[in-house]
């Protein structure tokens, strides 16, 4: 119990040295833009590959279980918009991003831990945790909302494909549930939600790695720590998340 407390207290210290004031805001602006190429560029073709896939799963699972004269086909157009706005698009996605993300992150910052690259950082004077997460962090913070914005648009059309493709539903039943009862707030929630996780999986992968000890397979072991503390993390903010916007 008392490691959990100590684990606790050193993030919280990593993260006021990583918010501390930057000394070049040049080099962090250059820094920053690599980040979102690094982490938000490269996910992008993984986003769409499992959006369409999810859209085209919950849609063709609501025509199978809402068979039924009774129900309206549109529905299903608005179930699945619904589903792929407030949780799938930013949950789910958050913690496939975990997996790829933030094992990234460990391992990157972990293998300069143990090859001494930070502590060389240290002697000249940088602060190590600012100049190697504080970029890493706003270009996630930054670049998620517009990758969960791309999962609701691929979903919603993996959805529409599946029921063009397979004729289970009409396709215009599926478009003209998508436009009834739209609230723009959803999106916004989806959006908080996304940040926020956005944070959770770069600093906590980030702190993994930062404090890495020994050989390379510690580091695998810190990346494996990062991507399931992060993953349980992200569960309980969703959480409390809902909780406070929803409710």
């Amino acid at each position: 119990m008392f490691g959990i407390f100590e684990q606790i207290g050193r993030y919280f210290i990593l993260m006021g040295k990583v918010f501390s004031r930057p000394e070049k805001g040049a080099i962090y602006r250059r820094r920053i833009i690599y980040e979102m190429e690094s982490l938000g560029i490269d996910s992008i073709g993984l986003t769409a590959i499992i959006s369409i896939f999810i859209g085209a799963v919950i849609t063709l699972q609501m025509c199978i279980n809402l068979d039924s004269p009774f129900i309206p086909q549109s529905l299903i157009g608005y179930a699945t918009r619904e589903t792929m706005i407030l949780e799938f698009s930013s949950t789910v996605v958050a913690l496939i991003l975990s997996g790829k993300v933030g094992s990234s992150i460990a391992s990157e910052i972990g293998t300069m831990r143990i090859t001494e690259q930070i502590d060389a950082l240290e002697i000249m004077g940088v602060n190590s945790a600012s100049y190697l997460i504080l970029p890493k962090i706003v270009a996630a913070v930054f670049f998620f909302p517009f990758l969960t914005i791309l999962s609701i648009a691929i979903g919603i059309i993996g959805g529409w494909l599946i029921a063009y493709l397979t004729g289970i539903m009409i396709p215009n039943n599926y478009i003209e549930g998508l436009l009834l009862d739209f609230r723009p707030y959803s999106i916004t929630y989806s959006l908080i939600k996304t940040a926020v996780f956005a944070y959770i999986i770069t600093s906590i992968s980030s702190y993994f790695g930062y404090y890495a000890k020994g050989n390379s397979l510690e580091v695998g072991k810190a990346s494996t720590r990062a991507v399931v503390v992060g993953s349980v993390v992200i569960m309980i903010f969703n959480l409390i998340l809902t909780q406070i916007l929803l409710i």
